[in-house]
């Protein structure tokens, strides 16, 4: 069985008071990183959740970022990719902080052939973070049988306990101006199953939103509001664990054995949910 535990949303110091407050367990030997997404728009906003991840990176020390597309909204010639990214996470950056992209409908496929983001050329693409850690990165954009034939390979031939999948359009979102794509679901869902797949990060919903597990025992993320955000749009969903549509975020996560611990924080620092979740497939937990 599936438990998601949920702890209750706090309020964290602003960008210029105390140290920012972390919920994660910090375990030794565990894998931190951070999740965003529709973040290139080279924003104040942006700028801010830029600051706000350096700052929890500093308490975290995350090891890289995943983007959930959307990268860079409009130009994205030298100047325009500084602005919209190197300059917003020029601290993450300087750290040696990677960035692993997926392409989303606003980008230029282009992109991935740019150094930063980490796609070596490739449309979709895995990398293995961790032994044990396996994160696969779909384009969404454009299903085609060529892209799930790789797919499937991919997951059938990782023996990693931990397989995360991440591309831009959520298979499961409350979110009013996108909601849920359905016909990707129809698609990629039943191959993510199949091979169990524990945790997909998406994006395109300007939101925050984690839905109860779906399908499989998957748990889903939408996190789509790294620079954009569309205030209001989260519809009350039974789906929906939790939810916050005011404000821009980033999340992070860390993998420490068979669990996952989560913290979403806003763009002023305030801890808008955390949790624990057990990968699918995990043997039950030890009662103490």
């Amino acid at each position: 069985m599936v438990v998601v535990v949920a702890a209750p949303a706090q309020d964290t110091a602003a960008q210029s008071g105390p140290a920012p407050a972390v919920t994660l367990p910090l375990k030794d030997g565990s894998l931190r990183f951070a999740v965003i997404g529709d973040m290139g728009t080279g924003s104040k906003q942006q700028f801010e959740v830029g600051q706000q991840m350096a700052a929890f990176q500093e308490k975290t020390a995350f090891e890289f970022v995943v983007m959930t597309g959307d990268n860079i909204y409009g130009a994205d010639d030298e100047t325009q990719m500084r602005r919209k990214f190197e300059e917003p996470y020029a601290a993450l950056l300087a750290k040696g902080v990677k960035f692993f992209a997926c392409l989303g409908n606003h980008d230029n496929p282009n992109q991935r052939f740019y150094k930063l983001f980490n796609m070596n050329g490739e449309r979709y693409y895995s990398f293995r973070p961790k032994s044990g850690i396996r994160f696969f990165a779909i384009d969404s954009n454009y299903v085609d049988s060529k892209q799930l034939a790789w797919l499937e390979q991919e997951l059938a031939s990782s023996a990693s306990d931990w397989k995360i999948a991440f591309f831009h359009h959520p298979l499961y979102s409350a979110g009013r101006t996108h909601g849920s794509a359905i016909s990707t679901r129809e698609v990629l869902e039943p191959v993510l199953v199949r091979h169990g797949v524990s945790v997909v990060l998406a994006g395109h919903g300007h939101i925050y939103e984690r839905v109860k597990p779906q399908s499989g025992g998957i748990l889903h993320f939408v996190t789509g509001a790294g620079g954009q955000l569309r205030r209001g749009d989260l519809r009350s969903d039974p789906e929906t664990d939790k939810g916050f549509d005011t404000d821009q975020h980033f999340l992070l996560m860390e993998i420490a054995g068979d669990e996952l611990f989560f913290q979403a924080v806003s763009r002023t620092g305030k801890t808008v949910d955390s949790g624990t979740f057990r990968r699918v497939g995990a043997p039950p937990a030890e009662a103490h």
